[in-house]
């Protein structure tokens, strides 16, 4: 359960303090850490003492100490000397072992927990149950934040994440897939999603310096844990909509979507009906490069003709011209609200029926 490195650098601190040699070695005598050359036989004689009943004993210069997780052997340490200081030593860096044997169980734990809670694999009883022994709090306000990160940069972002919420921090920081990174974040009464937004945009520039295509989305704010997996759904559904429909755009919170949550929770066989209806079996995708340059110009400047007019660098006749010639191809005149926002709302249909064709290969 702890690293090799870990173990590591906890008996070199200890080395330090005491200068005292120590070894870690697992419950089949293989050394995992040690701050000297491996002793000669210590593998044959930790198998000997394992069987043994003895929690410690001294064997050629060496204190041997069994080191327990809730009565489940996990460690043999080594203490170099036969002194009493050296065996006092030894029981400390026992103690040591055991305190992050524990410390690294319960955040174990903890981490199953909060991924359980995400996906919606917990009843609600065990919710508060485990909730309550594992001391984490029921009702305070929450946000899920959901970081996406290349697979190869995965544990590096993890990493970076922990150290940016603080080893003492309330948060929690996880990952239940490949790419993504999770921080279900606890929040102050005051803090609202002005204070979201500029925390997100803080991980986003903070993750760039190694890492360029970085999108940060976050759900709404909770006040019970059992709502946290809500806020997770809302933040993954606002990372989808925003590559769908706001690809410009690197941070995209689930409050902002608009039309496009809605147009997202819209069945297929119902967007494409609606298609057929508004283009007669056409699609956007058969208008012309200059077509459609001339529409989404034309919707930027809120249907206004003479300032779309000046951007394209056209006449204003020509601009009408293109306009009456949609008109008699599709039979909707943008320049009348009611048509612009029908043509609107397909485009963005089409968009999103693009992006579900993707996730079926």
């Amino acid at each position: 359960m702890i690293s090799n490195q870990i173990l590591q650098n906890t008996i070199d601190g200890l080395k330090g303090i005491t200068r005292i040699d120590l070894c870690v070695l697992d419950v089949e005598g293989q050394v995992l850490a040690s701050t000297e050359n491996q002793p000669e036989n210590c593998t044959e004689e930790a198998v000997a003492f394992i069987a043994s009943p003895a929690d410690s004993q001294v064997v050629h210069g060496y204190q041997f100490f069994k080191v327990f997780d809730e009565n489940q052997l996990e460690y043999i340490l080594l203490a170099k000397g036969s002194s009493d200081d050296v065996y006092m030593v030894g029981k400390m860096a026992s103690f040591q072992l055991a305190s992050l044997l524990t410390a690294y169980k319960e955040r174990f734990d903890k981490d199953n927990f909060i991924k359980n809670l995400l996906l919606d694999n917990l009843l609600l009883v065990d919710i508060y149950n485990r909730a309550k022994k594992l001391h984490i709090a029921t009702e305070v306000r929450r946000v899920v934040f959901i970081i996406e990160s290349s697979r190869e940069r995965l544990n590096a972002t993890l990493d970076s994440i922990r150290n940016f919420c603080g080893a003492k921090s309330k948060d929690f920081v996880t990952a239940v897939d490949e790419k993504n990174v999770i921080v279900v974040k606890e929040l102050n009464q005051n803090e609202g999603y002005e204070e979201l937004h500029k925390v997100a945009k803080t991980m986003k520039d903070m993750l760039e310096q190694d890492e360029k295509e970085i999108h940060v989305a976050f759900g709404t704010i909770v006040s019970e844990i059992k709502e946290v997996s809500r806020s997770y759904k809302e933040a993954r559904m606002a990372l989808d909509v925003g590559r769908i429909f706001f690809d410009d755009r690197d941070i995209i919170a689930y409050s902002s979507l608009g039309i496009g949550r809605l147009i997202y929770q819209l069945p297929i066989p119902l967007c494409k009906m609606f298609i057929r209806e508004i283009f007669d079996g056409r699609s956007p995708d058969d208008f012309d490069e200059e077509t459609l340059t001339t529409i989404n110009k034309f919707f930027e400047n809120s249907l206004n003709v003479s300032e779309t007019s000046r951007q394209l660098y056209i006449h204003r006749n020509t601009l009408v011209y293109r306009l009456d010639k949609l008109q008699k191809s599709t039979g909707l005149d943008l320049r009348v609200f009611e048509d612009a926002i029908t043509f609107k709302i397909a485009l963005m249909v089409v968009k999103y029926m693009k992006y579900m064709e993707t996730l079926d290969y």
